[in-house]
């Protein structure tokens, strides 16, 4: 291979790679991204949830999957997106780490909006398991009731957020519980554990999102709808 040879076959390349970059780079996009980590979503799901037109999110989409990034099947009338597969999120992840650490503004808006977090006793998820095998927790999945369906944490209670403080009676104040949502970013968790708190319950928020969790290969469960 001569040098005008290797040069194409850089180029080709990373013209490849920066298609994937493309699509990542509109903050609408890597919201949808987030939000399909949790499971599965039609296209008017993922418009209500990222407080986006149809049209728009449906454009959003498109870009995402001629990317590869995501996948699409059609019920009927309407359209069902996924991510590709774990390595869309585990790309995601990544660049959440890599903005924390090198990108200041980062903390900087997570402290101005979440600023009681650290007060909330944020747990790993090792701590979370040890505490499930000695039966001391109960724990919550905080995140809407077609995600818990979609895949949750081992004996975990579905109760969205919205419906948290009618159904209280429905736990043991003997027992700490522990609220988890979609991510490091997602304040569902943060929503609960500050209601639990008022009502007198001992709870934390977990620390990890589910998506978080199953990219660690711990134990999950799916629910069959």
């Amino acid at each position: 291979m001569d040098y005008q040879e290797k040069r194409a076959f850089k180029m080709q390349l990373y013209e490849q790679f920066a298609l994937i970059g493309k699509a990542l780079a509109n903050a609408h996009r890597l919201e949808l991204l987030d939000v399909l980590a949790q499971g599965e979503h039609s296209v008017e799901v993922l418009a209500q949830e990222c407080a986006l037109s149809i049209a728009n999110a449906s454009q959003h989409l498109q870009i995402l999957r001629a990317a590869h990034l995501v996948a699409v099947r059609r019920e009927g009338t309407y359209l069902y997106y996924r991510l590709a597969d774990e390595s869309v999120f585990a790309m995601w992840q990544a660049m959440r780490t890599v903005g924390e650490t090198h990108l200041a503004e980062i903390g900087h808006i997570v402290r101005t909006f979440l600023h009681e977090r650290e007060q909330l006793q944020p747990i790993s998820a090792q701590e979370l398991l040890a505490m499930c095998r000695d039966d001391q927790v109960t724990v919550l999945d905080v995140r809407p009731a077609n995600e818990y369906q979609a895949g949750h944490l081992p004996h975990a209670r579905s109760m969205p957020i919205e419906e948290l403080e009618a159904r209280l009676t429905e736990l043991s104040p003997q027992k700490t519980v522990v609220a988890y949502c979609r991510g490091p970013y997602c304040v569902f968790a943060d929503e609960a554990v500050t209601l639990l708190r008022k009502h007198g319950y001992q709870a934390r928020r977990l620390e990890q999102g589910f998506p978080d969790w199953n990219l660690l290969r711990l134990p999950t469960e799916t629910e069959s709808v």
